[in-house]
């Protein structure tokens, strides 16, 4: 059964197509060279899970000059109230702010950034309600954690920097579905942080599923994992399932292809 919801979450989401310049991107795996036609199709799916869950679209035209800038996520940190840019660490990545600090300009009068040395992405940020989890990653340093602690500050929500080992990115390894329920992968399974959540934990073989995203009335997975599946479900929740194959050769995960706010 549905769990309970008090309220639509979400009522917009910006995305951008992918470039045909994506099988350039920077990954740490070794699961080939993305399939671009293959990527256009589950990219196309993915926007049209989000429409049936509700959300308005923001598409941007893909950028082949950021073969990366697909992953929109990492450029930005919204609310409802808020928008902060973020400062990616790879150089090949830094220019992806740009279009999207233009485009929040317009929507969000209450805009921030992050400035060098300061680095922070997206895929390090886990809001749950007014508290923000900050991954201590290899692409967020401490001046990115501490200026997006700030802001955070200023605009009457908590930052809490997180300790993580062996993952990407904080959201490569935790999600969160509402209702206290959190969903855990690897070191952040004993994370005392997320003692106080109930615990959905994914199992080594489907580390992957991790990285799912809560969408209003349902849970966006990644298809191919069935034990995750299942124990997601059997919290009480609804769940659409999305190829992801060809951004996962990239690193990429279900929630690094949108903003969504």
């Amino acid at each position: 059964m549905l769990k309970n919801v008090k309220n639509r979450m979400f009522t917009h989401a910006i995305v951008r197509q992918p470039a045909l310049s994506m099988i350039k991107g920077i990954t740490t795996a070794d699961l080939g060279i993305p399939d671009i036609n293959l990527a256009q199709q589950q990219y196309k799916d993915y926007v049209d899970a989000l429409r049936s869950c509700g959300l308005e679209i923001i598409q941007l035209e893909s950028d082949e000059e950021y073969p990366d800038s697909v992953f929109v996520e990492d450029t930005a940190v919204l609310t409802a109230d808020m928008a902060i840019i973020t400062n990616p660490k790879p150089e090949s990545r830094k220019g992806e702010i740009r279009e999207i600090e233009s485009l929040l300009r317009d929507i969000h009068p209450n805009l921030s950034k992050i400035n060098s040395p300061g680095t922070i992405e997206g895929g390090d940020v886990l809001q749950v309600e007014d508290r923000f989890y900050i991954g201590m990653s290899e692409r967020t340093n401490a001046s990115g954690a501490d200026q997006f602690t700030e802001i955070l500050e200023e605009n009457s929500y908590q930052g809490i920097k997180t300790p993580m080992e062996n993952l990407l990115h904080l959201k490569t390894g935790v999600s969160y579905l509402g209702e206290n329920t959190i969903v855990l992968y690897g070191s952040l399974v004993d994370e005392p942080l997320f003692d106080s959540f109930n615990k959905i934990v994914i199992q080594k073989d489907e580390a992957y599923a991790a990285n799912c995203i809560r969408v209003n009335d349902y849970v966006l997975m990644p298809k191919g994992y069935p034990k995750a599946q299942s124990i997601i479900e059997k919290a009480g929740f609804l769940t659409i399932l999305l190829g992801m194959s060809e951004f996962r050769k990239l690193d990429g995960g279900l929630s690094c292809l949108s903003l969504r706010f």
